[in-house]
């Protein structure tokens, strides 16, 4: 899953990218992707731009399970929502957004991150592999 989530992410790229954004190495990155393909849910094209590079991209059934993910999600969460005082939903926005600015500073190099001294004074500790996990 974090596979699919990541090449929905970085549609188009290589396996070098997909890699990376995983913390594997090339050999079982191609593995892997050789098992999506295989089940239906990768498509492998090759760049416009290289001759040598294939793109990864979600096929129409990797889309379809990538969104009835989410959407079991939903509506998993969505009864915990309704039962939060509007209040309580601006802290968790709140909250939820400082998150995402956190991760986004670690995660992407700040590509796409506030540029708040909070999330620039983040310790060395702190810094989560959120696309990666040990």
């Amino acid at each position: 899953m974090r596979a699919l989530l990541a090449i929905g992410r970085i549609e188009g790229s290589n396996l070098r990218a997909l890699g990376d954004a995983l913390g594997s190495t090339p050999p079982a990155t191609s593995r892997l992707c050789d098992r999506l393909e295989a089940a239906g849910l990768v498509e492998r094209r090759l760049s416009v731009t290289s001759r040598r590079e294939l793109e990864l991209y979600l096929s129409r059934q990797g889309r379809a399970l990538l969104e009835e993910v989410r959407k079991c999600e939903a509506d998993e969460v969505r009864p915990v929502l309704d039962a939060m005082s509007p209040e309580a939903l601006g802290y968790l926005a709140q909250g939820l957004t400082a998150f995402r600015d956190a991760a986004a500073l670690i995660v992407d190099g700040a590509a796409g991150a506030r540029k708040d001294s909070e999330a620039a004074a983040l310790p060395e500790e702190a810094r989560l592999r959120i696309a990666r996990p040990a």
